[in-house]
């Protein structure tokens, strides 16, 4: 059964109240998805919220077993827990569930998807669609035609992650521990167990029993499944720093065959989703600052590895919650209804 193709559609947002469904919201309105309808739903604590949707008020419903009757997408962005218990209810009311989450990604029967990679791993008719980790989008945007030109074979990747990443709560902590230490005052430590103003924390997420953090081993197995390869060889550090939003990556990359910087700089200037910041001459790179709000992710810093043959350096930067998160998932569902 194939999807079925409609003029407007009634779509979803499960977790709105948060820093991803926010952005789920405004990037629907900014890219004009032919929404007929948007259902708001969160937790009960969240019920009576009102958020603006093209002029209108929309106010957030509690999430229910039956909160899917009707929708033809569902935008999941409100934990594993929360997507393990609904998506399933979601795709048994006839939804197009895209999933936020750590839930399905390795998932070997659900596609893990970034639209200018593998959009082919959408099937004719979605159930089931996860959307990857914010630090591994941002990088396979980029390794994607390095790979299909040269072969990858090694990536070593430094992430440096800004707090949005762990949402609202981490964001106000970062705000109240930069205007504490400026006073003088003690910083109190919720959401990271050590200061995050004006510090950095190379832990993100749990350690495992391999001496890696669990954000470390999505990059691996998430960028093996979406490039489709299983060979490639990722060794990862991610880091939490004292930045409000947009992830910057430094990669470096090993290939089969020959590679020149100034080749994959061409290549990548003609490729989607990417925009080429790199002109040291004049100081320009990509920074967070500047990648906050905007849709590509930006690659700079293109250079020779001077210790290594057939590899190169390169700095990557997107905004965590739009092309890191929200964007990607709403670029999946404009794929599913154009194609």
């Amino acid at each position: 059964m194939a999807f079925n193709k409609k003029q407007k559609y009634i779509v979803g947002i499960v977790g709105a109240t948060g820093a991803v469904g926010r952005r789920m919201l405004t990037t629907l309105e900014e890219r004009n998805f032919p929404v007929d309808r948007l259902v708001l739903l969160a937790s009960p604590r969240s019920a009576g919220q009102t958020f603006s949707f093209r002029g209108q008020s929309i106010p957030v419903e509690i999430l229910t077993e039956n909160s899917f009757e009707g929708l033809d997408f569902a935008l999941f962005s409100a934990g594993a827990s929360v997507s393990l218990k609904y998506a399933p209810f979601a795709v048994q009311a006839g939804c197009i569930v895209i999933d936020n989450s750590s839930a399905f990604r390795m998932d070997k029967n659900i596609p893990l998807v970034v639209p200018e990679v593998n959009p082919e791993a959408i099937p004719e008719q979605p159930g089931i669609i996860a959307n990857p980790n914010c630090s591994t989008i941002q990088m396979v945007v980029a390794l994607h035609p390095i790979h299909a030109r040269y072969r990858i074979k090694r990536v070593v990747v430094s992430t440096y992650q800004s707090v949005s990443g762990s949402g609202q709560k981490a964001i106000a902590e970062l705000t109240t521990q930069t205007i504490g230490v400026l006073d003088n005052k003690d910083c109190v430590s919720q959401v990271y167990p050590h200061q995050i103003a004006f510090n950095c924390l190379p832990h993100i997420d749990v350690f495992l029993d391999n001496g890696y953090t669990k954000e470390e081993m999505k990059m691996v197995n998430e960028t093996r499944k979406i490039l489709g390869d299983d060979s490639i060889q990722v060794s990862p550090t991610t880091v939490r720093v004292p930045v409000f939003y947009s992830h910057s990556e430094s990669v470096n990359v090993e290939t089969e065959e020959p590679i020149s910087a100034l080749d994959v700089k061409k290549l990548l200037h003609d490729s989607p989703g990417i925009r080429i910041v790199d002109d040291p001459d004049k100081n320009e790179y990509p920074l967070a600052i500047n990648a906050e709000g905007k849709d590509e992710v930006m690659v700079g810093r293109l250079r020779d590895d001077i210790s290594k043959e057939r590899a190169i350096n390169f700095w990557v930067v997107a905004d965590n919650l739009r092309k890191g998160a929200a964007l990607n998932a709403v670029q999946i569902a404009e794929h599913i209804i154009q194609r």
